[in-house]
């Protein structure tokens, strides 16, 4: 197999396709991960206070921060194997796997009785979502044309925010004692997502494999057969294909890489956008898991916001952070990736430190602290989503998922691991200095990361993936 050389145009198919129905059902099939994640985060963060009752599963405030740190520690296990498997057995598979695994997880955490059992299932929970990260992201970056790549990732990282206002609404219903009572409204919270995972599992069924995974394994015949369907379902709505012939480009599909190969490459010959992927991951990690998960202890241990009254000071916050990427996102294609990288980031970073030191010295109140927080987000999530787009684009395509989980992997451990836990227990002291503490640390990597970006961002706008990094199989 190694001396055999295809030619294909495949690629320069896939990008030359009008958006049409096809990349709706990518958008809202795969998507959804982000909208789970945002859910499942939401619902740990509103419920926080609530698990503290004794008539609940009497959680300290430690023990929160601490759950959350076991859910990402999941997501990290779950992305490095299953991105490594994603690469290998290809995009479809995986993701039909991970969202079954996640909904039975998060099934059990409903259950739980126990920290014990709870971190567990959070763990659990967390693995699938870290292994819907790799096998999503690959595959929505090699089925979307490139010309808008850079917005779609945008908008769909951002739906993580439609699944914390869904997540916000139903704790507003879900701990009110006079709708549910408290020692189970908690437990039907966690059963919303298993319903939704359940509708989007049926629809998964209907996304093909990736033509681009499919190609570089030596399987063209299946690819063409499969882009050919895209592309005659384009052309019965209207689609004429250019006249021209689409580019090709020659490939000798070989073994796939083993992990050495995988290293050698990414540290090696693509070092410098490893530490970009590095700076861009740790910095937005420790950002987010910082403040989310700790969200509703700051309002209730600060603001004296009763418990059921978290979702509405949620929405707005979930508003400025949907809003961001959506807004925010066609930039990305045109103005360019470095910088609105820089731009984002810097003004995440900058913005977190007004606002932490009106809290500080007591300037604040719930609505204004959300208010200010929902500003700030607005242009983090537009940060944090091109980060996963990064990480996602400049890597060959045969090692893309698995460096996708390499790089969120590293990213989520070193900057958002310890960031629930740690803040968690600031919350718990009480002290506003020890909290703002917190914030200028990260506001301090996101300033970093943008200083990174500026210096070592790569123009990968409206390129193809082919372009931005060529295929390890290329034929020269």
């Amino acid at each position: 197999m190694a001396d055999r050389v295809l030619e294909t145009d495949i690629p320069a198919r896939l990008d030359r396709l009008p958006w049409g129905r096809f990349h709706w059902l990518v958008v809202f099939a795969l998507g959804i991960t982000w909208i789970l994640d945002g859910l499942e985060v939401t619902i740990v963060g509103a419920l926080g206070s609530a698990l503290e009752a004794d008539d609940t599963l009497g959680l300290t405030g430690a023990q929160i921060g601490l759950a959350g740190s076991t859910y990402l520690a999941g997501a990290i296990g779950g992305a490095l194997v299953f991105g490594h498997l994603t690469d290998r057995l290809g995009r479809k598979r995986l993701f039909l796997v991970t969202l079954v695994i996640y909904l039975v997880a998060t099934l059990l955490t409903g259950a739980s009785w126990s920290f014990a059992s709870f971190a567990f299932f959070r763990f659990l929970t967390g693995t699938a979502i870290g292994g819907e990260y790799a096998a999503i992201n690959s595959a929505i970056d090699e089925l979307l044309p490139a010309r808008v790549r850079g917005f779609a990732d945008l908008a769909i990282n951002g739906s993580y925010w439609i699944g914390t206002a869904l997540g916000a609404l139903a704790t507003m219903v879900l701990l009110n004692p006079n709708v549910v009572p408290r020692a189970y409204g908690w437990r039907f919270a966690f059963s919303l997502g298993a319903v939704l995972s359940v509708a989007i599992l049926l629809v998964r069924r209907f996304v093909p494999e990736s033509p681009r995974w499919l190609m570089l394994h030596g399987r063209v015949d299946e690819a063409d057969a499969i882009l050919r369907t895209i592309e005659e379902g384009a052309i019965a709505r209207g689609y004429r294909p250019p006249s021209e012939p689409p580019a090709r480009i020659a490939i000798s599909p070989h073994a796939r890489p083993s992990l050495v190969a995988v290293a050698r490459t990414v540290f090696g010959k693509y070092r410098k956008r490893a530490i970009l992927g590095l700076s861009l991951m740790i910095a937005q990690a420790f950002f987010y898991n910082s403040i989310f998960f700790t969200y509703s202890l700051v309002l209730t241990r600060f603001f004296a916001t009763p418990p059921e009254r978290v979702g509405v000071f949620l929405l707005p916050f979930a508003a400025g952070n949907f809003l961001g990427p959506l807004v925010l996102g066609r930039l990305f294609d045109s103005i360019g990736r470095r910088p609105m990288i820089v731009a984002t980031y810097a003004l995440s970073g900058i913005l977190l430190l007004v606002s932490g030191t009106l809290f500080v010295n007591g300037m604040l109140t719930a609505t204004t602290q959300t208010a200010l927080w929902s500003v700030v987000f607005f242009f983090a999530s537009a940060a944090a989503s091109s980060a996963y787009l990064t990480v996602s684009e400049l890597f060959p395509l045969e090692i893309r998922a698995v460096a996708i989980a390499l790089f969120y992997a590293v990213g989520t451990a070193a900057g958002g691991l310890v960031a629930p836990a740690l803040f968690g227990a600031l919350v718990a002291s009480g002290d506003r200095r020890e909290v703002f503490a917190g914030y200028v640390v990260g506001a301090a990597l996101m300033i970093a990361a943008a200083v990174v970006a500026a210096v070592l961002g790569v123009a990968a706008e409206r390129r193809t993936l082919e372009e931005i990094a060529e295929p390890l199989s290329l034929d020269r």
